[in-house]
C-alpha cells in the first residue's frame, strides 16, 4: 500500500505534495525533492508518535509522469499520520469523528490515530471520511 503524491516542476524547482498527509517538499533536483519527502515524512511521524519502531524505514518510489508512491515499513504509523493530518486539517476533534462514524466514544476513533491498529482500504477510506468530510480522497492501486 502506498499514499500517492504529485510532482511538477516551477521553474527552478521540483515540487512534491502529498495531500493526504498534507506535506509538500521541493528540492533543486527531482532527486532532492524526493529526499526531502522522504526525511519530512520521517520527521513529521517522529513530531506524533512517542517513539519509532526499531528499524523504521520511508520510501519513496518515483513512477515519473504518475507521481510517487509513499510507503513506509510500518504501514499502521502512515495511516494514522494521515488519519491525524487529514483530521487537524478540518479542524475537527477525536470526539467529533468519532461522532462522524455513528460512535459515542472517542476511542473507538482515536485507537487507530494511535497507530495501534491495521486497517482495510475501506475502513481507512470510512476513518478518512470521518476525519476530514469535506475532502473528497481518491484511493487508487499502482
Amino acid at each position: 500500500m502506498e499514499l500517492e503524491g504529485k510532482v511538477w516542476k516551477d521553474k527552478n524547482f521540483w515540487l512534491i505534495e502529498v495531500p493526504s498527509l498534507g506535506l509538500m517538499t521541493q528540492g533543486k533536483t527531482r532527486k532532492e525533492a524526493i529526499e526531502m519527502l522522504q526525511d519530512a515524512i520521517k520527521e513529521t511521524i517522529r513530531s506524533y508518535f512517542t517513539s519509532l519502531p526499531r528499524g523504521f524505514k520511508t520510501k519513496v518510489n518515483d513512477y515519473g509522469n504518475k507521481g510517487v508512491g509513499i510507503k513506509t515499513s510500518d504501514p499502521k504509523l502512515l495511516l494514522a499520520l494521515s488519519l491525524i493530518r487529514q483530521r487537524e486539517e478540518s479542524g475537527s476533534t477525536v470526539r467529533e469523528a468519532a461522532m462522524r462514524l455513528g460512535s459515542k466514544s472517542p476511542n473507538s476513533y482515536a485507537q487507530y490515530e494511535r497507530g495501534k491498529t491495521m486497517m482495510s482500504l475501506e475502513k481507512y477510506d470510512q476513518l478518512l471520511q470521518a476525519a476530514n468530510p469535506v475532502r473528497h480522497s481518491v484511493l487508487r492501486i499502482i
